[in-house]
């Protein structure tokens, strides 16, 4: 039987390479790959303490929210990249600093 110490060691392995990606890429589909890794890492958390700690469905039905969450703002950002892409035919992040001007 797994303990609530592997999955939360699989959890903060899964945020660590999350923070990891965001801060070494400059590829914004990269940085929203890493958000995914988080967001991800935060719903095993929340669904392994349920399992453990209280033995209900509260930690479920939020990581259930999550992983909506996670989806919405995967098709909203990856629309946002293709029109960046569209507008200036690269997808790294310096680039997005001068859409400021």
């Amino acid at each position: 039987m797994i303990s609530l110490a592997s999955y939360l060691a699989i959890s903060f392995a899964l945020f660590v390479c999350g923070i990891l990606v965001m801060i070494a890429r400059k590829n914004i589909i990269a940085m929203l790959l890493g958000i995914e890794l988080i967001l991800n890492a935060s719903a095993l958390n929340f669904a392994a303490y349920t399992k453990f700690v209280n033995n209900n469905l509260d930690g479920h039905i939020l990581s259930l929210f999550i992983i909506v969450i996670a989806a919405a703002e995967a098709s909203v950002g990856l629309g946002i990249v293709i029109r960046f892409f569209q507008l200036r035919e690269s997808i790294h992040i310096d680039d997005a600093a001068t859409l400021q001007n």
